[in-house]
C-alpha cells in the first residue's frame, strides 16, 4: 500500500513535467532554433520596462505603497540590459521619489505615506541607478541618517518602520543604505551581527527572526549584511554554502526553502549567495577543514588570530580584510563595499551556472518581453528585476575580477545575452554604484 501524495509533491511534479517538456522540446530542436530560443529579447524586454515605468494599468493599485520597488525594479531592469531611460523620465523620477522622502527622514511607499526601510532602500537604489548629480543630491543623507538611528532597536537589529516588525530584511536594507551612502558608523552597526547570528537555522540558512524557517531571500540578507558590517567570519559559512547548495532543484533554478516550488527570483536571491561565497575562500576553507558534521557547526572559527584584549586580528592582507578588527590596520566601514568587489575571485561558484541560465532563458523569459516566476506564471517587473540579477551573477561568475569580460563559453545562447555586471551585495550595477561611492566620498 502506497502512501498518499502530497498537494506539495503534485505541483512539484507539474512543474518538473513543465520545465521538462520544455527541455525535451529544446533538445530536439536544430541548432539554428536553439540559438533562437535562448536569445534574451532584450528589445522585448525594454519595451515592456519602458513601457511600465511611464504608465500602469488600474491593476497595479494594489502596489500603491511600493512605488520606490517599481522604479527600481524597471530601472535596474533596464541597466542590466545596458540601457537608459529618457532625460525626461529620469528627471519625473527624482522628482517622484523626492516626494516620497520624509521631511524627517526615510522614504515612504508614495508621497506622505509613512517612511519604510525597505521602500528607502528601494528609491536609494534607484536615484543610484539613475545617476548624475541631480538625482544623487536629492537624497538627504543626514536625514536618512536619523531615520536609520530611530528604527535601531535594543538588541541590535531593526524595525521596517515606526512599530513596525523586526527582521533581518529591516537589517540589510538599514546597513545597505548606511554603507553605499557613506554613512554607515559603529553606532548602526552595534549587536547588528548578534542578531543576525541569532536567525542562522540548524539547516544553515537564514530565517527572518529567530526560531523561524531558512529563506533565501533572508539568507542573502543576512549574509550581505555580516559583510558589510565586517563580521562574516562569525556566520557558520560551510552550514549556509551547504544549504543554498541543495536549493538548486532539478529544474535548474532556485527554491527559497526546504521544498517548496522553483522561483526564479531566487536566481539573484541564493545565486547572490554563491557569488558572495566566491570571494570568502579563505574564511570558508578554515571552516570547511574544521567542519564537525555530528554537531552541524564550523568549530575553531575566528576569521584570525585573537589579540590579547580579545579583539580579532587577521593575518591577511592589510588592505582589505573580512571578519575582526586591527588596531594597526583599521577597517573603514563605509569602504567594505568598495573593497569587496573589487577582491579578485579565486573560488569556482559551487553551483550549476550554465543550468540557472537555462532555466532563465527558457522557463522564465516571456518571448513578448518581461520575465516570469515559472511556466505557467504571468510576467512582472519583480521576477524581471530579479531574474536579470541572477542571470548577470552567473554570467560575470568566470570572471576573475571586475574589469575582466567573460568569456564567451560563460554566457548561454548568443554573447550578446551578456548583461551588465551587478553589485554582488547592493544589486546596483556597477557603474551606478562606482558613480555613487565617488558622489558621497565626502565626509
Amino acid at each position: 500500500m502506497t502512501a498518499a501524495t502530497t498537494k506539495t509533491q503534485q505541483e512539484q511534479w507539474m512543474v518538473e513535467n513543465q520545465v521538462f517538456q520544455i527541455f525535451d522540446l529544446f533538445a530536439d530542436l536544430p541548432r539554428n532554433a536553439k540559438s533562437a530560443l535562448v536569445e534574451l529579447q532584450r528589445d522585448n524586454h525594454l519595451e515592456y520596462l519602458t513601457k511600465g515605468l511611464k504608465r500602469l494599468d488600474p491593476s497595479f493599485c494594489v502596489l500603491d505603497a511600493n512605488r520606490p520597488w517599481l522604479c527600481y525594479w524597471i530601472l535596474h531592469s533596464i541597466a542590466l540590459l545596458g540601457d537608459y531611460v529618457e532625460h525626461e523620465v529620469e528627471d519625473n523620477v527624482v522628482d517622484f521619489l523626492s516626494r516620497c522622502q520624509d521631511p524627517n527622514g526615510g522614504y515612504g511607499g508614495g508621497p506622505g505615506q509613512l517612511p519604510h526601510l525597505a521602500t528607502t532602500y528601494a528609491a536609494v537604489n534607484a536615484l543610484i541607478t539613475v545617476g548624475g548629480e541631480r538625482s544623487l543630491s536629492s537624497i538627504n543623507r543626514e536625514k536618512v541618517y536619523m531615520f536609520l538611528k530611530r528604527m535601531k532597536q535594543p538588541s541590535g537589529a531593526f524595525r521596517m518602520h515606526d512599530a513596525g516588525e523586526i527582521d533581518v530584511r529591516a537589517c540589510y536594507t538599514a546597513i545597505s543604505v548606511a554603507s553605499i551612502l557613506n554613512i554607515l558608523d559603529d553606532e548602526l552597526v552595534q549587536n547588528v551581527g548578534d542578531y543576525i547570528l541569532s536567525c542562522q537555522t540548524y539547516e544553515g540558512g537564514i530565517s527572518g527572526e529567530p526560531g523561524a524557517e531558512a529563506h533565501g531571500g533572508y539568507t542573502f540578507c543576512g549574509f550581505a549584511t555580516m559583510i558589510l558590517i565586517n563580521e562574516v567570519n562569525r556566520l557558520d559559512l560551510a552550514g549556509l554554502l551547504d544549504w543554498v547548495a541543495f536549493r538548486q532543484g532539478r529544474e535548474g533554478g532556485f527554491q527559497g526553502r526546504t521544498n517548496k516550488l522553483v522561483d526564479s527570483c531566487y536566481s539573484f536571491w541564493q545565486g547572490g549567495a554563491f557569488a558572495l561565497l566566491q570571494r570568502l575562500h579563505a574564511i570558508l576553507d578554515e571552516q570547511l577543514a574544521n567542519y564537525a558534521p555530528q554537531t552541524g557547526v564550523a568549530s575553531g572559527i575566528s576569521g584570525g588570530e585573537e589579540s590579547s584584549d580579545g579583539t580579532q586580528v587577521d593575518d591577511k592582507a592589510c588592505h582589505f580584510k573580512l571578519g575582526g578588527t586591527n588596531a594597526s590596520c583599521p577597517v573603514n566601514l563605509n569602504s567594505i563595499g568598495y573593497n569587496f568587489v573589487k577582491q579578485p575571485v579565486e573560488m569556482e561558484a559551487l553551483y550549476q551556472r550554465w543550468a540557472l541560465q537555462q532555466y532563465i532563458l527558457l522557463c522564465a523569459q516571456d518571448m513578448d518581453g518581461g520575465l516570469k516566476d515559472k511556466p505557467g506564471k504571468r510576467r512582472d517587473f519583480y521576477h524581471t528585476c530579479y531574474s536579470l540579477s541572477g542571470l548577470s551573477l552567473s554570467q560575470h561568475s568566470w570572471s576573475q575580477d571586475e574589469d575582466s569580460a567573460p568569456l564567451p563559453n560563460a554566457v548561454m545562447g548568443p554573447y550578446a545575452n551578456l548583461l551588465e555586471r551587478t553589485h554582488p551585495l547592493f544589486n546596483v550595477v556597477l557603474d551606478q554604484y562606482y558613480e555613487a561611492q565617488e558622489f558621497f566620498d565626502t565626509p
